[in-house]
Protein backbone atom coordinates (compact mmCIF):
# COMPACT_ATOMS: atom_id res chain seq x y z
CA UNK A 1 0.00 0.00 0.00
CA UNK A 2 1.21 3.49 -0.84
CA UNK A 3 0.23 6.89 0.50
CA UNK A 4 0.98 10.41 -0.58
CA UNK A 5 2.58 13.06 1.56
CA UNK A 6 1.13 16.49 0.80
CA UNK A 7 3.30 19.53 0.32
CA UNK A 8 1.29 21.59 2.82
CA UNK A 9 -1.11 21.22 5.72
CA UNK A 10 -4.03 22.84 3.90
CA UNK A 11 -4.94 19.94 1.63
CA UNK A 12 -8.09 20.51 -0.39
CA UNK A 13 -11.16 18.47 0.37
CA UNK A 14 -11.81 15.88 -2.35
CA UNK A 15 -15.07 16.75 -4.10
CA UNK A 16 -17.71 14.24 -5.17
CA UNK A 17 -18.86 16.18 -8.23
CA UNK A 18 -22.34 16.57 -6.80
CA UNK A 19 -21.58 19.92 -5.14
CA UNK A 20 -24.02 22.56 -6.48
CA UNK A 21 -23.07 25.82 -8.19
CA UNK A 22 -25.36 28.78 -7.50
CA UNK A 23 -25.84 32.05 -9.31
CA UNK A 24 -25.71 35.41 -7.55
CA UNK A 25 -29.41 35.10 -6.59
CA UNK A 26 -29.02 31.70 -5.00
CA UNK A 27 -30.44 29.69 -7.91
CA UNK A 28 -28.91 26.27 -8.55
CA UNK A 29 -27.44 26.55 -12.05
CA UNK A 30 -24.97 23.68 -12.31
CA UNK A 31 -22.69 21.28 -10.42
CA UNK A 32 -19.00 20.60 -10.02
CA UNK A 33 -19.48 17.44 -12.12
CA UNK A 34 -20.86 19.50 -15.01
CA UNK A 35 -17.87 21.83 -14.68
CA UNK A 36 -15.49 18.87 -14.82
CA UNK A 37 -17.29 17.50 -17.90
CA UNK A 38 -17.00 20.88 -19.61
CA UNK A 39 -13.39 21.58 -18.67
CA UNK A 40 -11.63 18.20 -18.62
CA UNK A 41 -13.23 15.89 -21.17
CA UNK A 42 -10.45 16.44 -23.72
CA UNK A 43 -8.06 13.79 -22.37
CA UNK A 44 -6.06 13.65 -25.62
CA UNK A 45 -5.12 17.32 -25.26
CA UNK A 46 -1.61 17.87 -23.93
CA UNK A 47 -2.60 19.44 -20.61
CA UNK A 48 -5.35 17.05 -19.52
CA UNK A 49 -3.50 14.02 -20.93
CA UNK A 50 -0.68 15.00 -18.59
CA UNK A 51 -2.98 15.20 -15.59
CA UNK A 52 -4.59 11.90 -16.58
CA UNK A 53 -1.17 10.24 -16.83
CA UNK A 54 -0.31 11.42 -13.31
CA UNK A 55 -3.56 9.89 -12.10
CA UNK A 56 -2.80 6.60 -13.87
CA UNK A 57 0.61 6.29 -12.22
CA UNK A 58 -0.78 7.17 -8.79
CA UNK A 59 -3.59 4.68 -9.29
CA UNK A 60 -1.23 1.91 -10.43
CA UNK A 61 0.86 2.46 -7.28
CA UNK A 62 -2.25 2.55 -5.09
CA UNK A 63 -1.41 6.05 -3.92
CA UNK A 64 -4.17 7.34 -1.68
CA UNK A 65 -4.04 11.01 -2.60
CA UNK A 66 -6.85 13.31 -1.60
CA UNK A 67 -6.31 15.69 -4.53
CA UNK A 68 -3.64 16.51 -7.08
CA UNK A 69 -1.19 19.12 -5.76
CA UNK A 70 -0.59 21.65 -8.52
CA UNK A 71 2.57 23.27 -7.14
CA UNK A 72 4.30 20.22 -5.65
CA UNK A 73 7.93 19.60 -6.68
CA UNK A 74 7.07 16.16 -8.09
CA UNK A 75 3.89 14.38 -9.12
CA UNK A 76 3.70 11.24 -6.96
CA UNK A 77 5.23 10.32 -3.60
CA UNK A 78 5.00 6.76 -2.26
CA UNK A 79 4.81 5.67 1.37
CA UNK A 80 8.53 4.81 1.29
CA UNK A 81 9.28 8.37 0.15
CA UNK A 82 10.12 7.61 -3.48
CA UNK A 83 9.37 10.69 -5.57
CA UNK A 84 8.14 10.25 -9.13
CA UNK A 85 7.90 12.72 -12.00
CA UNK A 86 5.25 11.81 -14.58
CA UNK A 87 5.52 12.98 -18.19
CA UNK A 88 3.14 12.20 -21.03
CA UNK A 89 2.98 12.44 -24.80
CA UNK A 90 0.88 11.02 -27.62
CA UNK A 91 0.74 10.62 -31.37
CA UNK A 92 -2.74 12.12 -31.71
CA UNK A 93 -3.65 15.69 -30.78
CA UNK A 94 -6.93 17.54 -30.46
CA UNK A 95 -6.07 19.90 -33.31
CA UNK A 96 -5.93 19.03 -37.02
CA UNK A 97 -2.69 17.22 -37.87
CA UNK A 98 -0.84 16.53 -41.13
CA UNK A 99 0.76 13.49 -39.53
CA UNK A 100 1.24 11.91 -36.15
CA UNK A 101 3.14 13.89 -33.53
CA UNK A 102 6.71 13.05 -32.57
CA UNK A 103 6.97 11.78 -29.02
CA UNK A 104 9.07 13.96 -26.74
CA UNK A 105 9.05 15.00 -23.10
CA UNK A 106 10.20 17.88 -20.94
CA UNK A 107 12.94 16.89 -18.49
CA UNK A 108 14.32 20.31 -17.66
CA UNK A 109 15.78 20.87 -14.20
CA UNK A 110 13.69 23.24 -12.07
CA UNK A 111 13.66 25.23 -8.87
CA UNK A 112 11.28 23.57 -6.41
CA UNK A 113 8.49 25.73 -5.00
CA UNK A 114 8.28 25.81 -1.21
CA UNK A 115 4.61 26.47 -0.47
CA UNK A 116 5.20 27.11 3.24
CA UNK A 117 7.81 29.77 2.53
CA UNK A 118 5.96 30.94 -0.62
CA UNK A 119 9.28 30.96 -2.47
CA UNK A 120 11.35 28.97 -4.93
CA UNK A 121 14.39 27.07 -3.69
CA UNK A 122 17.78 28.19 -5.01
CA UNK A 123 19.07 24.87 -6.34
CA UNK A 124 18.14 23.97 -9.91
CA UNK A 125 17.79 20.22 -10.39
CA UNK A 126 15.45 17.42 -11.39
CA UNK A 127 13.31 17.05 -8.29
CA UNK A 128 12.07 13.44 -8.43
CA UNK A 129 14.03 10.21 -8.05
CA UNK A 130 12.26 8.35 -10.85
CA UNK A 131 10.74 9.49 -14.16
CA UNK A 132 7.76 7.68 -15.67
CA UNK A 133 7.21 8.57 -19.33
CA UNK A 134 3.65 7.76 -20.41
CA UNK A 135 2.91 7.34 -24.13
CA UNK A 136 -0.62 7.21 -25.50
CA UNK A 137 0.38 4.89 -28.33
CA UNK A 138 -2.73 5.05 -30.55
CA UNK A 139 -1.73 6.57 -33.88
CA UNK A 140 -5.02 7.34 -35.67
CA UNK A 141 -7.77 9.86 -35.00
CA UNK A 142 -10.66 7.47 -35.55
CA UNK A 143 -13.43 5.77 -33.56
CA UNK A 144 -10.91 3.44 -31.93
CA UNK A 145 -9.14 6.33 -30.18
CA UNK A 146 -9.76 5.91 -26.46
CA UNK A 147 -7.25 7.11 -23.85
CA UNK A 148 -9.38 5.42 -21.18
CA UNK A 149 -8.27 2.04 -22.56
CA UNK A 150 -5.01 1.05 -20.88
CA UNK A 151 -4.09 -1.14 -23.86
CA UNK A 152 -3.44 2.15 -25.70
CA UNK A 153 -0.71 3.21 -23.25
CA UNK A 154 2.98 2.35 -22.87
CA UNK A 155 5.07 3.34 -19.86
CA UNK A 156 8.84 3.86 -19.79
CA UNK A 157 10.72 4.17 -16.50
CA UNK A 158 14.11 5.75 -15.87
CA UNK A 159 15.93 6.75 -12.68
CA UNK A 160 16.67 10.46 -12.53
CA UNK A 161 20.30 9.59 -11.82
CA UNK A 162 20.54 8.05 -15.30
CA UNK A 163 19.17 11.21 -16.90
CA UNK A 164 21.57 13.36 -14.92
CA UNK A 165 24.54 11.24 -15.99
CA UNK A 166 23.65 10.94 -19.66
CA UNK A 167 21.86 14.14 -20.69
CA UNK A 168 23.01 16.60 -17.99
CA UNK A 169 20.91 19.79 -18.13
CA UNK A 170 19.08 18.89 -21.34
CA UNK A 171 15.53 20.27 -21.33
CA UNK A 172 13.70 17.80 -23.61
CA UNK A 173 14.17 14.19 -24.63
CA UNK A 174 12.77 12.00 -27.40
CA UNK A 175 11.22 8.58 -26.99
CA UNK A 176 14.06 7.09 -29.05
CA UNK A 177 16.63 8.55 -26.65
CA UNK A 178 14.76 7.24 -23.63
CA UNK A 179 14.79 3.75 -25.11
CA UNK A 180 18.49 4.11 -25.97
CA UNK A 181 19.20 4.99 -22.34
CA UNK A 182 17.68 1.67 -21.33
CA UNK A 183 14.28 2.75 -20.06
CA UNK A 184 12.17 -0.10 -18.73
CA UNK A 185 9.05 -0.43 -20.92
CA UNK A 186 5.93 -1.84 -19.32
CA UNK A 187 2.17 -1.96 -19.53
CA UNK A 188 -0.17 -0.36 -17.02
CA UNK A 189 -0.64 -3.62 -15.11
CA UNK A 190 3.16 -4.05 -14.89
CA UNK A 191 3.87 -0.49 -13.77
CA UNK A 192 4.02 -1.00 -10.01
CA UNK A 193 6.27 -4.07 -10.23
CA UNK A 194 8.55 -2.36 -12.76
CA UNK A 195 9.02 0.66 -10.50
CA UNK A 196 9.79 -1.60 -7.52
CA UNK A 197 12.34 -3.48 -9.66
CA UNK A 198 14.00 -0.20 -10.67
CA UNK A 199 14.18 0.93 -7.04
CA UNK A 200 16.11 -2.22 -6.17
CA UNK A 201 18.44 -2.05 -9.18
CA UNK A 202 19.39 1.56 -8.52
CA UNK A 203 19.17 1.38 -4.71
CA UNK A 204 16.65 4.21 -4.59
Amino acid sequence: MYIVVCCNDNNLTRKTGMEPIYDDKGKHISSVLEFWQWAYSDIIGNIERGHFAEYLVARALNVRQNTRVEWDKYDVLTNDDISIEVKSSGYVQTWQQKGKSKISFSIRPTRAFNSKANAYEREIKRQAQIYVFCVHNYEKKDEGLNPLDMKQWDFYILPTEKLNMEVKEQKTISLQKIIKLGAEKCSYSELSASINKLKCLWDI
